[in-house]
């Protein structure tokens, strides 16, 4: 039991950062779009 306890708040853990990093990339992946069409760079003029 107290095996399963350790692993319980690993994989918590691991659930955590990995979600954070899905929001954090989805939200820094969006604003570079809207950006990147809002003010086009050198290469897109």
């Amino acid at each position: 039991m107290i095996a399963a306890e350790v692993w319980h708040w690993w994989i918590g853990l691991v659930l955590t950062v990995v979600g954070v990093a899905t929001v954090l990339a989805t939200v820094a992946g969006y604003i570079s779009k809207v950006t990147a069409t809002k003010y086009p760079g050198r290469r897109n003029r």
